[in-house]
This record gives structure tokens, sequence and C-alpha cells, in this order.
């Protein structure tokens, strides 16, 4: 299963915020690994310009072999819980 994970300009720590996407992701779907090709993460910061409210949102679609792609998505204050709701929805 391919992870690949888009952020906006305003969504900082590139690096971590790949390895927990990744995480996540392997930790809830690792079950259906052989029949999922690909899961696309894109999180961006929907009021950059605020520092409170729940305006990180995380988009994932999950693409299984020789089915329509499955997306979601969640609003959370941060990074660990956007990507966590979005995971949980899945």
């Amino acid at each position: 299963m391919q992870v690949q994970v888009h952020t906006d300009n305003n969504i900082h720590g590139r690096e971590e915020v790949v390895a927990l996407v990744q995480t996540s992701v392997e930790g809830a779907l690792g079950r259906f690994q052989d029949r999922m090709t690909r899961v696309e993460a894109h999180l961006s910061d929907t009021n950059s310009h605020k520092t409170k409210g729940d305006d990180i949102r995380c988009v994932l679609e999950a693409r299984l072999a020789g089915h329509q792609p499955i997306a979601v998505s969640h609003q959370a204050p941060t990074v660990e819980l956007a990507v966590s709701g979005a995971t949980d929805k899945l």
C-alpha cells in the first residue's frame, strides 16, 4: 500500500506529518493492505491567519483495487487530531 501525503504551505514539519500519516493509515487499514493500491492524504490549514478553532483539515482518499475511491475528511485544531479523525472515518 502506497501512502502519499500532500500539504499546503501552512502545515509545518513535513517529515513529522508524513510519518504521522503513514503510521495512522497503516495502523487503521493494515488488514486491507493487500487490496489497497494507494491512500492519498491532503492536509491544509483552512484559516492560516487564525490560531484558534478547527482549522486543520485532513482529507483521505483510499483506493481499493477494483473499486471506486473512498474519500473522507475531518477538521480539528491540530494535525494529529485531524489525521486521527479522518482515519477513524475510513
